[in-house]
């Protein structure tokens, strides 16, 4: 998989607010002391659930 780095903030602030850190291998969400680290398949299935209004 090439590589693929992204990061979103989830407020408009940009302060102490969420983002969400799309890596090659993993995906990072949450803010500093408080990160969730999924595999990239994990996200995915997640997306995938949020898209189908399962959660």
């Amino acid at each position: 998989m090439g590589k693929m780095n992204k990061i979103i903030n989830l407020c408009c602030s940009g302060g102490c607010c969420p983002t969400v850190e799309i890596l090659n291998e993993e995906v990072r969400i949450g803010e500093e002391g408080n990160i969730c680290v999924l595999k990239r398949e994990e996200f995915e299935s997640l997306k995938q659930k949020i898209l189908e209004k399962a959660l």
